[in-house]
Parts: C-alpha cells; structure tokens; sequence
C-alpha cells in the first residue's frame, strides 16, 4: 500500500510492470461477440491471411480493456483506498497491432496526483501497454483515475 503522502515522491517513477496476458482468438472471439465488432480482420483468420498482418489481430479496445486488469496486478492501492473511479484518458494511442496469440503486459508510471480534498486523489498514470518479444508497444496512454481513501 502507499500512502497518499508519498505520491508527490513517486511521480516520474516507474510503479509497477504486470504479469503476462494471453491475447487468444478465443478471446478476441469472445470481445467481437460482446462489443458486436466482427471485422474480419479479428474473426475470420483464413481472410486476415490476406492482409498485412498475416493473420487476425485484437481489438484495439480489447487491448485497452486489460487495462483494469493490469493496474490490479501492477500498482499498489492508496492505503485506505475505499473505492477507485475510472476517470478517463488525456490521450490514448494506438501504436502496434496484437496478433491473436500474442502476450501483452502494463507498464504504469505517475505522471501526477493532485489532491481534490475530501480523501479524493486525482492520479495520472502511464500506461505502455508491451507485446511480448515486439519492439515497439501496442499502446501508450495516460490514464486518469480518482482514488477515494477514508479520512
């Protein structure tokens, strides 16, 4: 846990790295029937064949949807953390595509957190989102999110 005093200490540091997510077709199959985005280039492999990328490839807002998954793994609560709120995104970019079967993690770093009172903190993070073995990542936002801890 950290404390909210330490945040100030924090910023520009690196804060955590998550564990390793498989990126199946299974589970791309799985976000296209949720979201009813079928484009072939996600759902269908003989076609994506075709294509330049030799094969199907995720969402990109599957890619971003590992997110809450990879915070959990990767960044260490507010001691005292009572709820967190998803407050959105300052920018957002897609960069590489994820193959089906590809492995992608979360790297975070603070970029700031601003104190809104009332036990409210207003945290921006990065978030490089890396596929396994690529050299350039799949994703890179900076990500804002309220931390409500007790007071």
């Amino acid at each position: 846990m950290t404390k909210p005093q330490e945040l100030q200490g924090l910023i520009g540091q690196e804060i955590g790295v998550s564990r390793w997510f498989e990126v199946s077709q299974a589970r791309i199959d799985a976000f296209a029937d949720c979201t009813e985005d079928r484009q072939f280039i996600h759902v269908d492999p003989e076609a994506a064949k075709a294509t330049p990328f030799g094969g199907t490839i995720a969402h990109g807002f599957l890619t971003l949807s590992l997110a809450s998954a990879m915070s959990y793994d990767a960044v260490a609560p507010l001691d005292g953390l009572t709820m967190g709120i998803n407050y959105g995104f300052d920018k957002l970019r897609f960069l590489a595509p994820v193959r089906a079967g590809s492995r992608v993690r979360g790297r975070f770093r603070l970029l700031s957190a601003e104190d809104k009172g009332g036990g409210r903190w207003l945290l921006k993070q990065e978030l490089t989102v890396e596929i396994e073995g690529a050299d350039k990542p799949a994703l890179v936002a900076e990500w804002l999110g309220m931390q409500v801890v007790a007071h």
